[in-house]
């Protein structure tokens, strides 16, 4: 181990919500038991801080990441945890993704007081979401539901769904089942249904890209399993111009080396029908795992989808 890791603590940054807090606790938690020392340090991001528009509006993904870079670069802390899902497809020059963790479920959380499944909601219901994906994807299995703009940490969004804003709302099963709150999910969508977005469910630690020493001591956290999948997920999503205001859904599983990779993409405003593709390829390296995820983005855009230019 690096003598200067042995010596000082290594900081960690994170977000402030239960959640992102849950996830740099977990990561304290086990390079601690690796025999590092390790603390936090909380910040509250620009995503976290505007809620009254949606992330496509404001900037996207970046705004949960942002800070937490900021913190890394004057030194103030040493490793970022972040949920995937809110990490630009293209980290800043200077950044890297040290490590991904084995992954939580990646799949989409039907939630309500009154109603088990989406089936059930009754015609004209009200469903909360702000990503564009689960909207589209919603639009797809029953266009006559209202979908209404749902924004905040998951205890604001619960708390909205219980003061009886929505019928019901979707929410990724990772997050409810990392804060036990499992009781709150009436059903999971199989990815049949509801295909997840890119890295959903997996956490990544980013660090200083000079920091050689830093990407050594995460090396016993990767899982590379998932490290594969998300990666040609994230290719997907880099080649369809990703950020959040792209409607688009990829997901991958690997067995053994053979990777199955399917996306789709929808028009946010439902004029266009959906697209879909898939490949199954042999995936046993990063750079084979980004080339698959790079040409479904060319299949779904040679059947009509569109690339979102910034």
């Amino acid at each position: 181990m690096h003598p200067s890791l042995k010596n000082t603590p290594l900081v960690i940054a994170t977000r402030e919500s239960r959640l992102a807090l849950w996830q740099a606790e977990h990561v304290q938690a086990l390079l601690r038991q690796r025999g590092l020392s390790v603390e936090l340090l909380g910040m509250t991001t620009k995503g976290d801080q505007i809620l009254d528009r949606t992330l496509s509006k404001v900037g996207g993904k970046g705004l949960f990441v942002k800070e937490l870079e900021v913190a890394l670069e004057e030194g103030r802390a040493h490793i970022a945890v972040h949920s995937l899902k809110d990490v630009p497809m293209e980290l800043p020059a200077g950044f890297a993704l040290a490590c991904v963790m084995e992954r939580e479920d990646p799949r989409d959380a039907f939630v309500s007081p009154h109603y088990a499944s989406l089936a059930q909601l009754p015609q004209g219901a009200v469903v909360g979401t702000s990503s564009l994906r689960r909207q589209v994807l919603l639009h797809a299995l029953r266009p006559d539901l209202k979908i209404v703009p749902l924004r905040g940490n998951l205890d604001t969004r619960l708390r909205k769904l219980d003061e009886g804003q929505y019928d019901a709302i979707v929410l990724a099963a990772a997050g409810l089942k990392r804060l036990k709150m499992d009781e709150r999910i009436r059903s999971i969508f199989a990815p049949e249904e509801m295909l997840p977005a890119a890295g959903q469910g997996a956490l990544g630690i980013e660090i200083r890209s000079d920091r050689e020493d830093l990407r050594l001591a995460l090396q016993s956290l990767v899982d590379m399993p998932t490290w594969l999948r998300v990666t040609a997920e994230r290719a997907v999503s880099r080649g369809m111009g990703g950020s959040c205001s792209v409607p688009l859904a990829a997901y991958a599983t690997l067995e053994g080396d053979t990777l199955f990779i399917r996306a789709a993409w929808g028009d946010p405003d439902g004029q266009l029908p959906l697209v879909r593709a898939e490949q199954r390829a042999v995936v046993t390296t990063l750079a084979q795992a980004d080339a698959v995820g790079l040409a479904i983005a060319q299949a779904l855009q040679a059947a009509g989808a569109q690339v979102h230019r910034h």
